[in-house]
């Protein structure tokens, strides 16, 4: 476990639900569609109650209602989201080998310029199975692991100052590129995820932050633990990140309720696709988030009844303010340094958990910090 003394605070950021909200989860079309008066309303809640940043997830086809539900794109939308934002800061994924490399860059740097260096990347090579597949991207995951690292390695080049710039990899060549807008020493950070040896092996050499979805403590301190050991072979200081959803309410008994009453309403067909998704990915972390569990309890407070219903990250921290920031504490002692929260719905649930759970732990980091 990390030592708690001299370690900063945690950040704390929201989530912009591209595949539509509501109450429920799994229904073959969201309550509330995701529009763009609905997701800014999502957006400026988390910036007025202080949120840090912001993830927007990238995807090919509805990941939480059915797969031909209306679905938000994720650059367009990030880019007219940060120009109704003054501070909150965007993590958007996404995929390499989607866009041009040298196109990429500029459009990174120009909207990191447009929100006065308020963007960040969050890299994802690999993906659910047979969603890549579905635009034509049949390469294995090997291939789009080592494509990731050159993608990274050279946009820090384009980033980092004049041109003419020369890059000679397996899958990306710069002959004499320029970027314009140039972010320099100050450009878009990159995160990346995963629990394979060959996603943990990348973010030591290239992640600024590792970012996790939320599996139970041991698990967590195992990955952490190995993580760590990448990062010491390269010379390099991680920085961890953990995605989670939360359900919060008043007692405990409530908050199970209501983590069951989420996905009650879910259709067999939406159920349906998720298993398929699930069991076609040779990925090992949406594996672990589905893993099979008595009434989906994974641990006293923790749930992935959402992993029926939802791709990637489909658990919860369930219980009273009080519990779940004792919960998101401890992740924090074991070397956590930022937080992605979401709650269902998102506009509801960002109040609430900056209303009743953020001041809790921030109080109880505090105490440990000393």
């Amino acid at each position: 476990m990390s030592s708690s003394k001299g370690r900063p605070e945690p950040k704390f950021d929201w989530f912009i639900p591209i595949d539509g909200d509501g109450a429920w989860a799994g229904t073959k079309r969201a309550e509330r569609p995701p529009t763009f008066d609905y997701l800014r309303q999502v957006v400026q809640t988390a910036e007025d109650n202080g949120f840090y940043s912001l993830l927007i997830p990238t995807r090919f086809a509805n990941g939480l209602f059915a797969e031909d539900a209306p679905l938000a794109e994720t650059w367009t939308t990030a880019t007219a989201l940060a120009a109704v934002t003054k501070r909150i800061r965007f993590l958007v994924a996404v995929r390499p080998g989607f866009v041009a490399l040298g196109l990429f860059a500029q459009m990174a740097a120009s909207l990191h310029q447009i929100s006065g260096g308020r963007l960040d990347i969050n890299i994802v090579p690999g993906g659910i199975g047979g969603d890549l597949e579905r635009i034509g991207e049949v390469s294995d995951q090997s291939t789009r692991y080592s494509r990731a690292e050159e993608f990274i390695a050279a946009c820090r080049k384009l980033w980092a100052g004049p041109g003419p710039i020369v890059f000679e990899g397996e899958h990306y060549r710069l002959n004499g590129a320029y970027c314009s807008p140039e972010p320099g020493k100050d450009g878009p950070r990159f995160y990346l995820g995963g629990v394979s040896p060959r996603a943990m092996a990348l973010s030591g050499r290239q992640a600024d932050v590792h970012l996790s979805w939320i599996e139970p403590l041991e698990n967590t301190a195992e990955r952490l633990d190995a993580l760590r050991e990448q990062y010491q072979k390269e010379g390099r200081t991680p920085v961890f990140g953990l995605r989670t959803h939360l359900v919060v309410r008043d007692t405990e008994d409530e908050a199970w309720e209501a983590a069951h009453e989420l996905i009650a309403h879910a259709d067999p067909e939406v159920k349906a696709q998720r298993r398929s998704a699930i069991e076609g990915t040779t990925m090992v972390g949406p594996q672990a988030q589905a893993k099979e569990a008595p009434d989906h309890r994974l641990g006293r407070h923790l749930w992935n009844g959402l992993s029926e219903v939802r791709v990637n990250c489909g658990s919860a921290l369930v219980g009273t303010p009080e519990q779940v920031a004792g919960e998101l504490l401890s992740y924090w002692e074991l070397g956590i340094d930022e937080f992605i929260l979401s709650g269902f719905p998102h506009v509801e649930e960002c109040d609430r958990v900056a209303d009743q759970v953020i001041p809790l732990v921030k109080k109880l980091t505090a105490a440990k910090i000393g």
